[in-house]
């Protein structure tokens, strides 16, 4: 038996201790598979940064070993980054039809093919490699989702994916509770669970309770109703529609991934929405408001999105008007606090009537609660658990319930993003690391951003930058003009004509300096001017601007 047999890795590349760009790497001696591919969104503190995705130096040191990749459901954090990874490694991807039919139109944006592609439903086993992957219907908040029963040369793993337990779905198709039980009857070597709720006791609520709000509010609204959601929560859309068809109201749908998704949704029968119900948004001028439903993204208060534009009096077909009833059918994902509240602010300023306290029950989550959490344990019965999918607080929250369950401490292992653990018959522990972080993607740029240029743009919002420009003769190094000094985002230069003044002088001096000590290297005039001027300006600002010397030579 060699070193590897018996021996099976798990290895998270993303989604523990942060939420989003959701990875994992499962490895039995050669043969790879990888669960989930996703991205996450920048955070404050990455200026200029689009989106985050994990590193895969690990799959593309073995890219020869994949044999599949398997996705749980549409969401971005677990399918966003797979436009990335397909270009540099190939493997079939399977997933449910809506799961395909998003990823799809992201891999044709960024021009990739989408041969590799394979559809599934629940119930379907793939053989890939030594593992056999089962796939199992779960509720989450957009359709399709599923977990996935791995079966190993050394026993069964289950991974839940994003999911809750909604005993009265809006599409009729509950959760295989039946799939969880036969599987903890069987046996399960080990259950990776879905911890973002972890935090949160009692039940998550059915996304049912989300219609009955709309209906109420449809009932009571007297002009035109605008509906704010995440375009993946397909759900959501349908409870919309519905409410508008009971009340009599042609619906418009704006925002690039609503219609999107809308469109697919609708093309793969997951979307039901009657001939003549829907319209364009140009087409709602010919009814009155209290006959029209605008559904639309922006419920984060992202800056581009269409209910941001609309809330900033900036949308080229929809102004708000006093009267407009505005709901935000969407909890703020952490981070996005302050932007919802500026959307909200704003929203209000225009007269609209704005719904979106939680309290409210326009929103739900798509995350298991403590007591679903609880439930999934005692269904699977697993020997093993590693808590997947949340901030590490999560994790541990989510690893002492499963103590309270009565699972031994030493059988659990809250692991971090490289961590490869260990897994065999009788024993789980980490054993070693693997490469991973974050790479992050800057328009067409994947990558070459790091913490550098990221630290030089922090310097530069937070200090601006000064240029000095110095012309010296190559024969004698004298200074034949300058120096000049050109200042961005540092001080108003009208304003500070005595400061800019003085740091000539003190530029001058360094130059001196470096003439009567018969310095010629660039470099070393460089940084004696650097050094002397940022001094200088310190002492007298206490500021530390970027300071760029540039020599020219003549």
């Amino acid at each position: 038996m060699s070193k590897t047999q018996g021996k099976l890795n798990i290895i998270p590349l993303g989604g523990l201790g942060e939420i989003g760009k959701n990875m994992t790497v499962f490895r039995y001696g050669d043969d790879i598979i990888l669960v989930d591919a996703g991205l996450m969104f920048p955070e404050d503190d990455m200026l200029g940064i689009d989106l985050v995705i994990p590193d895969i130096t690990y799959l593309v040191e073995n890219k020869d070993k994949i044999k599949g990749i398997f996705l749980t459901h549409g969401h971005e954090d677990h399918i966003g980054a797979l436009p990335y990874v397909l270009k540099q490694i190939t493997a079939p991807v399977y997933g449910t039809a809506l799961t395909l039919g998003i990823l799809q139109g992201r891999l044709k944006e960024n021009g990739v093919s989408s041969e590799p592609c394979q559809t599934i439903k629940p119930g379907d086993k793939i053989q890939a490699g030594c593992f056999k992957v089962e796939f199992i219907r779960v509720n989450h908040s957009i359709p399709d989702a599923v977990a996935l029963a791995i079966h190993t040369p050394i026993g069964l793993i289950i991974h839940t994916g994003d999911f809750k337990f909604d005993q009265t779905p809006v599409d009729g198709q509950v959760t295989e509770f039946n799939k969880f039980a036969e599987y903890g009857d069987q046996g399960v070597l080990a259950l990776m669970a879905d911890s973002t709720n972890a935090e949160r006791p009692g039940y998550t609520q059915s996304e049912k309770v989300v219609g009955q709000t709309f209906d109420d509010e449809f009932r009571y609204a007297k002009n035109r109703i605008i509906v704010a959601s995440f375009s993946s929560n397909v759900h959501r859309i349908q409870q919309v529609v519905d409410s508008a068809i009971r009340y009599k109201r042609k619906v418009a749908v704006i925002g690039r991934s609503m219609v999107n998704v809308v469109n697919i949704s609708m093309e793969l029968g997951y979307l039901k929405i009657p001939e003549g119900v829907l319209i364009d948004i140009d087409d709602s001028k010919n009814y009155t408001p209290d006959k029209i439903v605008i559904i639309t993204t922006g419920s984060q208060g992202e800056p581009m999105s269409a209910l941001t534009r609309m809330a900033m009096s900036d949308h080229k077909k929809v102004d708000i008007v006093p009267g407009d009833t505005v709901i935000i059918s969407a909890t703020p994902i952490p981070g996005n606090e302050k932007l919802v509240a500026r959307t909200i602010d704003h929203l209000y300023k225009l007269g609209a009537d704005v719904i979106y306290e939680k309290s409210n029950g326009v929103h739900v989550s798509g995350h298991a609660s403590q007591e679903e959490i609880k439930m999934m344990h005692n269904l699977v019965r697993p020997k093993f658990f590693i808590p997947v999918h949340g901030e590490y607080r999560h994790l541990i929250k989510h690893a002492q319930l499963a103590t309270t369950l009565g699972m031994p401490r030493e059988n659990i292992v809250v692991g971090e993003n490289g961590s490869i653990i260990e897994l065999t018959r009788n024993s789980i522990g980490i054993n070693g690391r693997v490469p991973s972080g974050k790479v992050l993607v800057d328009g067409l740029g994947v990558g070459d951003v790091g913490n550098i240029v990221l630290r030089d743009r922090r310097q530069l919002s937070q200090d601006g930058i000064m240029i000095v420009v110095v012309t010296i003769d190559k024969n004698t190094c004298t200074v034949v003009s300058g120096p000049d000094i050109v200042s961005r985002g540092f001080v108003y230069v009208r304003e500070a004509e005595g400061l800019m003044e003085t740091a000539k002088d003190k530029v001058q001096q360094a130059l001196d300096k470096c003439e009567q000590s018969n310095v010629s290297e660039w470099s070393v005039i460089k940084s004696a001017v650097r050094d002397s001027l940022g001094r200088f300006l310190y002492e007298k600002t206490r500021r530390r601007p970027m300071i760029l010397p540039i020599i020219m030579e003549i």
